[in-house]
């Protein structure tokens, strides 16, 4: 996958009482072939606790819903139903307790990871929670 494809050019959050919904813009559109993920990294000002928030694509389609909590080694898999894509923009309807426990200061980036591989990180969120 070469950097001029999928390109995450933004991200930005909003919530509800129960819902974190995530925005991804990339370039162009979702890879055709092989795997894609968007996502964010959610932590505590100090680092101490940590969450990852992912979508992933394979072959163009949504075959993953999914938060980790680093605190506590544990994976928690959504329904797909969660998650719309069309053209270059991505959604995500994460359940609000993907990040429970982080504060109000918490630090928030976005990433990308293509065929398994670091392809951007600490993207800058536009929060509005």
């Amino acid at each position: 996958m070469s950097n001029d494809d999928a390109l995450l050019k933004q991200a930005s959050i909003t919530a509800t009482e129960a819902t974190l919904v995530a925005k991804f813009e990339i370039e162009g559109n979702i890879p055709g072939s092989g795997a894609f993920v968007v996502g964010l990294v959610a932590a505590s000002p100090d680092y101490s606790s940590q969450r990852r928030l992912g979508i992933e694509f394979m072959n163009g389609e949504a075959i993953a819903f999914f938060s980790f909590n680093h605190d506590q080694s544990a994976e928690e898999n959504y329904d797909l139903k969660g998650v719309e894509h069309e053209g270059s923009t991505i959604t995500g309807h994460f359940p609000l307790s993907a990040i429970n426990g982080l504060g109000k200061g918490h630090v928030m980036t976005a990433f990308s990871e293509a065929d398994g591989r670091d392809f951007q990180s600490g993207v800058a969120v536009n929060e509005a929670i």
